[in-house]
């Protein structure tokens, strides 16, 4: 496989890219998409087996069961960082090694109906939440050390949508190259 088959295989909808000026249809189109990713989740993967489950989206990467318990413990985090960026002046976020967390038992072996609920949970608390923020709380910011880069929440939710549709992207992707 060359270096860009397997890109496009990590990337299958390309990288994030911010729209320098965030205006509030965007904001409104991230926050809907993060309001239905948990349903268009589940009814994607609710029919799969548990070989299907276990099988990598790409050549060196997760299986759709890791890809499941991933977006459901990144969006956790995702839902606190919002929290600590709207109760604390620009924070530290908390980095996470989210590649050794896909290799917990949880993560390599466990039902997915786990992760899909508590993705349901957590999406129905951050869309309330989102959609009830001032301009001013959109603005605000926390500092993610991965990069020591500062984060305004309205990107972030943006980078959270995108995420939603990058990982949706890399177990539909699978399933049409399988023919499931």
């Amino acid at each position: 496989m060359t270096t860009e088959e397997l890109n496009e295989l990590k990337y299958p909808i390309g990288l994030f890219n911010c729209p320098k000026d965030i205006s509030d249809g965007h904001i409104s189109q991230w926050i809907e998409t993060l309001e239905v990713f948990p349903d268009r989740l589940e009814n994607l993967v609710s029919e799969l087996s548990e070989n299907q489950l276990d099988t990598p989206y790409r050549p060196g990467g997760w299986t759709i069961r890791q890809v499941v318990h991933h977006v459901a413990d990144s969006h956790h985090h995702s839902y606190i960082r919002f929290k600590w960026a709207l109760t604390e002046d620009n924070p530290v976020i908390k980095y996470y090694y989210e590649a050794l967390w896909a290799e917990l038992s949880d993560s390599k072996t466990g039902p997915i109906a786990m992760s899909l609920l508590h993705l349901k949970a957590v999406h129905a608390k951050l869309v309330f939440l989102l959609k009830g923020l001032s301009e001013a709380e959109l603005n605000r910011t926390f500092i993610h050390p991965e990069h020591n880069e500062e984060v305004v929440l309205k990107k972030n939710i943006g980078i959270y949508a995108w995420h939603c549709n990058h990982h949706f992207a890399h177990i539909q992707n699978l399933m049409k190259r399988e023919g499931w």
